[in-house]
């Protein structure tokens, strides 16, 4: 009885496997074909895209923190209701749980 609980496991596993592989390798042509219709970004534009992207993040944490949010206090029991009224009061985001 325990060798065939082992070889059930054995079995379902192995085709919980087999499944996930099909489709990984269908994403990865997907994605190889995509990279190489693409030139790779240069190091200077990468640098250009996280400096914009730090920016953008900044200037929404200064919406955030204008609205009323201070991400500074330490073990704030209200601190998912009031960075979602933060949200709702700047206009960033959906100000809801997903």
């Amino acid at each position: 009885m325990h060798i065939l609980r082992k070889l059930n496991v054995l079995l379902v596993s192995t085709s919980l496997g087999i499944g996930a592989v099909g489709p990984t390798f269908a994403q990865t042509d997907a994605a190889a074909g995509a990279m190489a219709s693409s030139p790779e970004p240069t190091k200077a534009q990468r640098k250009q895209a996280r400096k914009e992207a730090r920016a953008k993040k900044n200037a929404e944490l200064k919406k955030l923190e204008d609205a009323g949010y201070q991400p500074g206090r330490a073990s704030d029991p209200n601190y998912p209701q009031d960075i979602q009224n933060a949200e709702k009061k700047a206009g960033i985001g959906q100000g809801t749980n997903q």
